[in-house]
């Protein structure tokens, strides 16, 4: 009996000591070998926290600090740690009302944000924070966070900087996951395009943290930790004086300037008007802000410069007249009638009173619709070509030459590339080659189906003023990201000075006289664009000085009339600010600054009107 319970006893033991072994094996194994369970054990007491680098500085062309950095606060709160606390006053802090705060503690909940502390509120304001760091210890579970915002230095250039939104779920895919939900990335501008220059690299440190998820210390005393590198300082080529000089001649109007320095395509201005404050898209308020810009009819946050589509009325003239020369059909001397417009059986285009017949100078200077009328079709019609259609072909390559009808490739972004009608276009409205240069003579004078940016306008100046070729407009100068390329066009040099010297005449005898320089010799040509919806806009494009050019410019005022009356004295003033530093005519400047297009009715125009084309 006593042997039976003795064997019972020692089977026991065995299955026990059995047991007890393979316990102690599999605890060795996953203590000292099985590395997942290793992780766990780590994972569950550290975490790895990503630091955000300082975004880089964005300066202007002569390193002005346009947009830096400063320390900004959001609150946190975690549910585990928040108790009991005063509503009311939580409330008052903030600036918020108890059901915007109820929703806010629901989401956190719903995000799972049980153990880690989830954003309640962003950006908090200066007062704010102050207020909430006198009672902190009343609220406990609430913390605020340091994080870097953007700080604009000056109230101008909003379309060109851009501004700073949360990333969205395609803006993190986008980036490969270095954003997170939350996070603040480039939505517009320079902000946008340059983002991975400016966002520099994210740094991680290692932290220990108890039970409860709470940070108590670095991990191996920072030995691991990896430093953030900062993004790099953009220098753009706007001139900060230049810039907020033209947002205060386009105040209270509606349009566009783009300004050009044309021996290297840098963007020396790039005003959209209206605008608004920059300052305006970053804070606690930005939200309720850009809801607001976005409503307001006259769009203000609508980059003109860029993708607003105008025709560019007798600013084209020019171009017009370079292409009849490089063709043969004209030279500087050719001459034709005007006699109160270009008339055929069946066809009148109107013109001013001018005498009988005009040269090449004379046109450009006094606007001429009548020859470009002839030089148009003589382009267009001759007999080297087989038909209308191919004749047509050609003119529109020279077009594509100077930057019309494709986009330029500045570097931000929604650059439009115009309207430029085509051989398809117009066999769609009058049949396949069924319609005649006659069918089409609205374009001689850049009307009809031509819309150009003011980017492509001033361009095309600058293409002028070059003698033949322009570089790709840009906004950014060091670092360089896009290739900035030459592009020539296909007419010789030689031909460039018989239409220089009619753009010069347009400051002497020509519908720009009354803001002629005695200190600089500018070259420009007005322009009065039809305009279906209203009122014609006024354009004026311009270079100066003549002979060692050193600012392109074209000036859009929409609804603004004749070109003479508001875009010349606008882009005459730019130049003589930029060249000179100084203001000569403080009549037009304030005439200009004073003038309203947005809550006034115009005025009535100016005697120079009657000379415009």
């Amino acid at each position: 009996m006593k042997d039976k319970y003795s064997n019972r006893f020692l089977s026991v033991a065995a299955i026990i000591v059995f047991m007890a072994v393979i316990l102690l094996s599999r605890l060795v194994y996953i203590q000292v070998f099985a590395e997942e369970y290793k992780q766990f054990a780590e994972d569950n007491t550290r975490k790895v926290k990503a630091i955000k680098p300082s975004r880089g500085l964005i300066v202007d062309r002569n390193g002005n600090r346009l947009v830096t950095n400063e320390t900004a606060y959001d609150l946190k709160g975690a549910l585990r740690f928040i108790k009991a606390f005063d509503t009311t006053a939580f409330c008052q802090i903030f600036d918020i009302d108890k059901e915007f705060l109820e929703k806010k503690l629901e989401d956190l909940d719903d995000g799972g944000f049980y153990l880690e502390a989830g954003v309640i509120l962003k950006r908090l304001s200066v007062k704010s924070v102050a207020l909430f760091q006198e009672r902190q210890f009343d609220f406990r579970g609430f913390r605020l966070e340091a994080d870097i915002t953007r700080r604009i230095e000056h109230p101008v250039a909003a379309h060109i900087l851009g501004y700073l939104g949360e990333a969205t779920q395609r803006d993190i895919e986008a980036t490969e996951n270095y954003y997170r939900l939350q996070d603040y990335i480039g939505k517009s501008g320079i902000e946008r395009q340059y983002e991975e220059v400016l966002r520099g690299e994210k740094g991680y440190q290692y932290v220990v943290k108890d039970k409860y998820s709470r940070e108590i210390g670095k991990y191996a005393d920072g030995a691991n930790d990896i430093p953030a590198k900062k993004g790099l300082t953009v220098m753009s080529t706007i001139d900060l004086d230049l810039q907020a000089y033209g947002e205060q001649l386009m105040k209270n109007k509606l349009g566009a300037i783009v300004a050009i320095e044309p021996a290297t395509g840098e963007i020396l201005a790039m005003v959209s008007s209206p605008t608004y404050d920059p300052t305006q898209l970053t804070g606690q308020g930005r939200s309720n802000m850009f809801a607001e810009l976005s409503a307001d009819t006259n769009k203000p946050l609508y980059n003109r410069a860029i993708t607003g589509y105008y025709p560019p009325g007798s600013t084209f003239k020019p171009i017009m007249a370079l292409v009849g020369l490089q063709e043969g059909v004209i030279s500087a001397s050719t001459t034709f009638p005007c006699r109160m417009g270009y008339t055929i059986p069946g066809l009148h285009v109107g013109c001013h009173a001018h005498t009988n017949y005009l040269d090449l100078r004379e046109s450009i200077a006094q606007s001429c619709n009548a020859y470009y009328c002839h030089t148009f079709r003589d382009c267009i019609d001759q007999s080297k070509f087989a038909n209308t259609q191919e004749g047509f072909e050609k003119w529109r390559e020279y077009m594509m030459q100077f930057g019309m009808g494709v986009t330029l490739g500045v570097d931000i972004p929604n650059e439009k590339k115009g309207d430029f009608p085509t051989v398809g276009k117009y066999d769609a409205v009058y049949g396949a080659g069924r319609w005649r240069s006659s069918y089409i003579i609205s374009l001689a004078i850049g009307q009809a189906e031509i819309s150009l940016t003011p980017l492509q306008m001033a361009n095309m100046t600058a293409v002028v003023a070059n003698r033949g070729f322009y570089y790709t407009p840009h906004l950014v100068k060091d670092p360089i990201v896009r290739p900035i390329e030459k592009k020539t066009v296909p007419i010789e040099k030689r031909h460039f000075e018989s239409v220089i010297g009619g753009m010069e005449e347009v400051f002497i005898t020509g519908t720009a006289r009354w803001y002629a320089l005695d200190s600089l010799i500018q070259c420009g040509k007005t322009g009065t664009a039809q305009n279906p919806h209203g009122e014609d806009h006024s354009n004026f494009v311009l270079f100066a000085p003549k002979n060692d050019p050193q600012i392109a410019i074209a000036v859009v005022v929409e609804n603004g009339g004749y070109g003479s009356t508001w875009a010349a004295p606008i882009a005459s003033l730019m130049a003589e600010q930029y060249l000179t530093d100084t203001i000569t005519r403080p009549h037009f400047e304030k005439k200009m600054f004073e003038k309203d297009f947005i809550h006034k009715e115009p005025e009535n125009a100016l005697a120079t009107d009657s000379l415009e084309e």
